[in-house]
């Protein structure tokens, strides 16, 4: 994420998407007759320079689990608080997210113990444009709640949460593989949908949609005793 001037630890317009811009239909589409209903969709978008943190108190169960986390890391964790339609996202610096997992799975008034899913997002027009979440789930208090940070393509690097939530392993390195998002402390960071020797990152926005010429370059299927192991 984009550095913070006056300390505050809050988002700059580089990490959160900001609100005054409107995206209009499926992909941007309009005026095509679709009747799909996807045509009438209407996204806003924030704007730059415009806070984003939806003010406090949040409601529900989310003020108690900003202040538990608060309480555990300082008030500076937090560089953005957002909820939008029922649904609480944190946004935290990219180097925080292993400590801040671990809090949010060990702290007896949090116990997230489940991370169902971690995503990547490329949002072009930011700086810090690609974004990863991650969705946890809380057995115990049946809650949920989304973490997210942002890094930019000069270091996409995030801390890896994998020794807190094993089940982060190959969904990091889809990230990995599809984004170029690099988990610092992966024990085995390598592709996991593309081969190995694949050049670029399929689901940046600014990849090509087509006419990809497809080449695996030496393919050769190794004996059982020399494929690469999952352990």
């Amino acid at each position: 994420m984009s550095a913070d001037p006056t300390g505050t630890g809050a988002a700059g317009p580089d990490d959160v998407q900001p609100v005054g811009m409107q995206h209009k239909g499926l992909f941007g589409v309009s005026d095509t007759g679709d009747t799909s209903g996807f045509g009438g969709l209407v996204q806003a978008q924030p704007s730059a320079g415009e806070i984003v943190s939806t003010p406090e108190p949040l409601g529900e169960y989310f003020d108690e689990i900003v202040a538990a986390l608060r309480e555990a890391h300082g008030d500076e964790i937090t560089r953005a608080v957002i909820v939008d339609r029922g649904e609480l996202t944190i946004h935290i610096a990219p180097d925080r997210v292993a400590d801040v997992c671990k809090t949010m799975r060990d702290d007896e008034s949090l116990r997230f113990e489940l991370c169902s899913s971690v995503s990547g997002v490329d949002y072009p027009d930011q700086r810090n444009r690609l974004h990863v979440t991650y969705h946890l789930t809380s057995m115990t208090y049946r809650r949920r709640v989304r973490l997210e940070t942002a890094v930019g393509l000069d270091n996409p690097t995030v801390a890896s949460v994998t020794a807190v939530y094993p089940t982060a392993d190959w969904q990091e390195r889809e990230a990995y593989d599809m984004f170029g998002v690099v988990f610092e402390g992966h024990p085995h960071l390598t592709r996991i949908l593309m081969p190995d020797d694949w050049e670029g990152f399929p689901q940046r926005k600014d990849y090509p949609l087509g006419g990809i010429a497809v080449e695996y370059k030496g393919a050769h299927i190794p004996p059982p005793d020399e494929r690469r192991a999952y352990k």
